[in-house]
């Protein structure tokens, strides 16, 4: 019986903004009117006593009866009747329901938007959630379904794009392979080199291209990391590869806290601007440090910098300065690119200035889980 009744008063509750809107104030009026009587002739009378020359006792008269409508402003050095005050009492009730229904109404009517505005939001993170409810409103449900039908979209668009991906990683990669066991058969040892380090280049062009086409997204996990051993096994790594990169210790004063993120995505963002710095720089200076409640990771090299106006291109896909377009040197101008995309999946950024010495400073900007926007 009771889910009958409930689900009869959810039949009788309109499915546009305009009607529930509508019903509301119609509520609010009926129940405003109601306790303006009920205050003014229950109330009313033992708060402000019996006023001089009132009527004969009998059924009692609304303030809006009679000739003057309660209307009739008291002469002057006469108190003001029950009547006045009534009538005041009667519109102030009513303005505080309203007032009240308003609030509900806005509340009531905006949920389902702010719903859907959260759904926006952790799509960015997770393309992968699960679909919206259709609930609310008619104009509420029909969004809801178009958000739905637009997340489905760009998971099959997003399949899709892996799909071509893969097949194209497989034609290039297939020819490159046979290249390579070809060079190795080359009697000279100086061309054989040379063909395995132009195939090495073409590799990684490939790996890199691709990975960008491919996009950053994953579903790792977050962990807990040490970002100071990751820093250090980063270092031992391409010390072992002979290049050179220095990691400086933060002092014991200031020690950097473990960080909430993903490790492996984190690792690849702070290679790829460390393979730009010795790259371009020559060499790599790492270090970490804590400011404002954010965790920052500062790569620096000695190389000759950036123009002013290149800073904020270079985190561009395929942007190469001039400088840097050689065949030894140039790489495809995806490093710093993708290492931004990873930042700000973990919620942060990758700022490049000029060093005051000169070279190129990149810092990692990450921010502590209390400071991550919502």
């Amino acid at each position: 019986m009771k889910l009958r009744l409930i689900g009869l008063a959810r039949r009788l509750v309109p499915s546009t903004l305009f009607g529930r809107l509508a019903l509301l104030l119609c509520v609010a009026v009926l129940i405003s009117h109601a306790l303006a009587i009920k205050l003014m002739f229950e109330v009313g009378p033992s708060l402000f006593g019996p006023m001089p020359n009132s009527p004969p006792p009998g059924p009692p008269l609304s303030p809006f009866s009679g000739p003057n409508l309660g209307l009739t402003p008291p002469r002057p050095g006469e108190a003001p009747s029950l009547t006045h005050l009534g009538l005041w009492l009667d519109i102030g009730i009513r303005l505080l329901a309203l007032m009240v229904a308003a609030w509900i109404g806005a509340r009531w009517l905006a949920q389902p938007v702010r719903q859907l505005a959260d759904a926006a939001r952790e799509l960015g993170r997770d393309i992968h959630r699960a679909p919206l409810v259709e609930q609310g409103s008619d104009e509420c449900r029909a969004a809801t379904r178009v958000f739905n039908q637009m997340q489905a979209q760009i998971c099959q668009q997003l399949s899709e794009r892996d799909s071509f991906v893969a097949a194209v990683s497989h034609d290039l990669r297939t020819p490159l392979t046979r290249m390579a066991l070809r060079a190795e058969s080359l009697q000279d040892s100086e061309q054989r080199l040379c063909f395995q380090r132009d195939i090495t280049e073409m590799n990684t062009m490939i790996t890199a291209t691709l990975d960008h086409l491919r996009g950053v997204a994953s579903g790792e996990p977050m962990v807990l990391l040490d970002v100071g051993s990751l820093l250090s096994s980063l270092v031992d790594d391409y010390q072992s590869w002979g290049h050179p990169v220095t990691l400086v210790e933060p002092e014991l004063s200031s020690p950097v806290a473990p960080l909430l993120t993903q490790a492996q995505a984190l690792r690849r963002c702070i290679s790829n601007i460390v393979d730009n710095a010795v790259r371009y720089g020559g060499s790599a200076r790492v270090r970490s440090f804590e400011e404002a409640g954010q965790l920052c990771i500062e790569v620096s090299d000695p190389g000759p910098g950036m123009a002013a106006a290149d800073l904020n291109r270079a985190l561009t896909p395929f942007f190469r300065a001039e400088g840097s377009r050689n065949r030894h040197s140039g790489g495809v101008g995806l490093g710093l690119s993708i290492a931004n995309d990873i930042a700000r999946r973990l919620h942060g950024e990758v700022q490049l200035k000029n060093g005051a010495s000169g070279g190129l400073v990149a810092t990692v900007v990450l921010p502590r889980p209390s400071s991550a926007p919502g």
